[in-house]
């Protein structure tokens, strides 16, 4: 696929980088990452010029989120139960939904950030949940800018090693997935324990205390 597209990026430039990008924050398996990247190796050589690039990903970023979320706001809770039905999909909206439920805007940013292969999913829940749109974008916008300043930057400074930095970068996003998920996990059952405690105690409590 990735070959795929660098073959057309002479052809259609900025106008594919935007495209892909934007379409991939709609849950389509698209390796905008990777173009993004690759189109920062193009600026290096001269092919492309970086603020374009940055800036043309941002937009695309910005577009697709929007989409997205007022998809799912219109769609709502059918809407994702439909995309569930799918195991993998399933899987990564219960982890986008349990993010957004627990932190809100921050797993929105985080999800365009440390965790993005969570960042359409969050894009879904978040409009479906019904967190506020000035809310969401205003987390969607600096993550947007960071996750396009970030892939253009690395292929336009190791334009020679892009290869070898996308096989990290995807190593690396499923190693910081499973730990997001991990740590998630532990909280929610920390808070689960505590609770328990708390109600045990209460109910204890004119057992120790009698009238």
């Amino acid at each position: 696929m990735i070959d795929t597209l660098l073959a057309l990026v002479p052809f259609y430039g900025l106008f594919l980088v935007g495209g892909v990008v934007a379409v991939s924050c709609l849950a389509v398996p698209l390796p905008s990452s990777m173009l993004v990247m690759a189109s920062g190796g193009f600026a290096a050589a001269g092919d492309l010029v970086l603020w374009q690039v940055i800036t043309v990903a941002f937009a695309g970023y910005v577009i697709g989120d929007q989409v997205a979320f007022h998809m799912a706001r219109w769609g709502g809770a059918p809407l994702l139960g439909r995309m569930k039905t799918r195991p993998a999909r399933a899987k990564l909206l219960e982890r986008a939904e349990a993010l957004v439920a627990r932190w809100g805007a921050a797993a929105v940013l985080a999800s365009r950030t440390i965790v993005s292969p969570l960042g359409p999913w969050t894009s879904y829940v978040s409009g479906a949940a019904g967190l506020g749109w000035r809310t969401f974008t205003l987390a969607a916008i600096p993550g947007a800018a960071l996750w396009a300043t970030a892939y253009a930057m690395l292929g336009f400074l190791f334009a020679d090693q892009i290869a070898d930095i996308a096989t990290v970068i995807v190593d690396g996003a499923g190693l910081i997935l499973a730990a997001a998920v991990a740590i998630g996990s532990g909280w929610w059952l920390w808070r689960g324990w505590r609770s328990y405690r708390l109600a045990a105690q209460v109910a204890s409590e004119p057992l120790r205390n009698p009238r």
